[in-house]
């Protein structure tokens, strides 16, 4: 297999195309580079603090030009797989001001308070995060109402090596609090790619899985069947992957580095 053979490449984004506000080197020119060739990307990121609009404002302030529907969320893919479990769903949200339009917008009612009649508890990658909001959901889970996570990710890499905790560090926290794990929406579940390939009506043979994190790009990858490429311009360094029993179909130091063999 070689990554020729590919049409259709699924691109995370923090630590894939960009850490923070910065561009990865050599980014722009590897997605030139697949359109030149007749080859189609989509933006695919677990980070669900920000809705599509924010992330293809985000994009094109970095001069790369993108459009909504090359850019698929985890919290869309939350909110297809809740549509068609309970259209109309009364949610306890922990998200951002993004999250929560992202949610109204499909139909979702949001419940902002504690002790009411709920159906779920989504957590997002929520940077407004308060203690009342966690103390609701926990008390939500607890008493067992459905609880769902829009993704696993413990840590949103930043410039410089650093990093902010993420929804799997306060997915941590309230397992602490309740003995409760959520559904797991965004990657590495396989769901999001098949989600991908049907709304976008694309075989997956098709794909390849481009990213920066083991435990989420490289896994999906492998959960979805399909090609898996691990980048080290963000979280996994190469002797993270050296260590690991995670393996990719293909490794690269940086999307830059791919120009090439696509």
């Amino acid at each position: 297999m070689t990554l020729k053979e590919k049409n259709v490449f699924l691109l995370d984004m923090d630590g894939t195309i960009y850490l923070g506000d910065e561009l990865i080197e050599g980014a722009k020119d590897f997605l030139k580079a697949l359109k030149a060739k007749g080859k189609r990307y989509i933006f695919l990121t677990n980070n669900s603090s920000k809705n599509k609009e924010v992330y293809v404002e985000k994009l094109n302030n970095l001069g790369i030009d993108a459009e909504e529907e090359e850019v698929f969320t985890s919290g869309e893919a939350t909110t297809l797989y809740l549509n068609k479990e309970k259209p109309g769903a009364r949610v306890y949200l922990l998200g951002t001001k993004a999250l929560e339009k992202e949610f109204t917008d499909a139909g979702f009612v949001l419940e902002k308070e504690r002790k009411k009649e709920v159906d779920y508890v989504v957590l997002g990658f929520d940077t407004t995060l308060t203690y009342e909001k966690l103390w609701g959901a926990c008390e939500y889970i607890a008493g067992g109402v459905a609880y769902i996570a829009t993704h696993p990710d413990f840590v949103c890499p930043l410039p410089n090596n650093e990093f902010m905790p993420d929804a799997g560090a306060m997915a941590a926290l309230i397992e602490a609090a309740t003995g409760k794990t959520p559904k797991v929406m965004g990657k590495p579940n396989k769901q999001v790619v098949e989600s991908i390939a049907l709304k976008y009506g694309l075989e997956k043979d098709d794909m390849a899985m481009v990213g920066d994190r083991l435990y989420t790009d490289v896994e999906t990858g492998n959960n979805a069947g399909i090609a898996s490429v691990i980048v080290f311009s963000g979280e996994t360094k190469k002797k993270d992957y050296e260590a690991s029993p995670i393996r990719a179909t293909f490794a690269y130091p940086s999307v830059k580095e791919m120009i090439g063999e696509v």
